[in-house]
């Protein structure tokens, strides 16, 4: 099959499906997004007998928008530019967990800085304002104090940039200091690992150690639900861990297989997979290009029959 790969900057990430593509024989043609130009109707030559293109862009903006011209154009794309759009906003993000009754954390949106006190006082201390669109855990905010809330909420209201007068509040769930990141293909998990740090955020990202993560049924099923709300495609699950119990005879709390649910709090369209093909037995990157193939042997059998 002949890829295209969407990118502005080519990191591991990209460096390990790359070699895993060309290993197998695929043609491949790195696409910078940064050079392009997109006519309403024409797609630029760059995307000439394409099979399939990959959004791998950094930029959110360029992704929702380059995903859009592609369909248009009807090209394959992988996400497609709705998964795109649902998951890089973290509002509608949440709708879309909540409407297909996937577990989320309680979460509010306010426009006013009045609005957003009312929310913060409303779930009480602490509780956490993320931006509505961003990655790695940036602009994140666990907000511990009234005055902690009113200092962050103003200045966040006089950042320029629209979103930032969107104030998404969260409740701030208790995980035991870890959390849980599941790559999968079409609601399928290719492989999970954990995220621990002291600190409250447990992004790869900010330094987090990692190690590989067996993911139970409860655990699978969410992955299928979340993947499915937002549209399915090559998809970053982010899952939290509820149901902290104390055992017996040991004054830590612990969980317990038994006693522990989930609650789901993110999915990621452009997820990156370095640090758990680093943590997991799993051929992360041979995975995926398998779904690739799939889906591509899928689509030109479907044309066949049309014709």
């Amino acid at each position: 099959m002949h890829v295209g790969l969407l990118y502005s900057r080519i990191r591991r990430d990209e460096k390990l499906l790359l070699n895993e593509l060309r290993d197998r024989g695929h043609e491949v043609t790195k696409i910078d997004v940064r050079k392009e130009q997109f006519d309403l109707t024409e797609p630029p030559e760059s995307f000439d007998g394409l099979d399939v293109v990959v959004d791998r862009c950094l930029a959110t903006s360029r992704s929702i928008y380059i995903t859009r011209f592609l369909q248009s154009y009807g090209i394959p794309v992988v996400n497609s530019h709705e998964t795109a759009d649902i998951c890089a906003d973290k509002a509608k993000n949440s709708l879309a967990l909540a409407d297909a009754g996937v577990p989320t954390p309680n979460t509010k949106v306010a426009f006013t800085v009045e609005s957003a006190m009312e929310i913060v006082e409303e779930f009480g201390y602490p509780c956490v304002l993320k931006p509505v669109v961003g990655s790695w855990g940036r602009l994140m905010a666990k907000i511990d104090s009234e005055s902690a809330a009113e200092a962050i909420l103003e200045h966040k209201s006089t950042l320029g940039n629209y979103e930032h007068k969107v104030f998404y509040i969260q409740e701030f769930v208790e995980k035991p200091g870890r959390d849980i990141r599941v790559l999968a293909v079409d609601g399928e998990p290719v492989a999970a690992m954990v995220r621990s740090s002291d600190h409250w955020l447990t992004n790869a990202a900010k330094g987090a150690s990692v190690e590989e993560f067996e993911l139970d049924d409860r655990a699978k099923e969410l992955v299928k639900q979340a993947s499915d709300a937002v549209g399915g495609g090559l998809l970053g699950v982010d899952l939290m861990e509820t149901g902290v119990v104390s055992e017996s005879g040991d004054s830590e709390a612990r969980q317990t297989q038994s006693d522990v649910d989930y609650t789901v709090h993110e999915v990621n369209h452009t997820v990156e997979f370095k640090a758990l093909n680093d943590a997991v037995e799993a051929d992360v990157p041979a995975t995926v290009v398998d779904w690739l193939e799939a889906k591509v042997d899928g689509e030109q059998s479907l044309a066949e029959v049309s014709a």
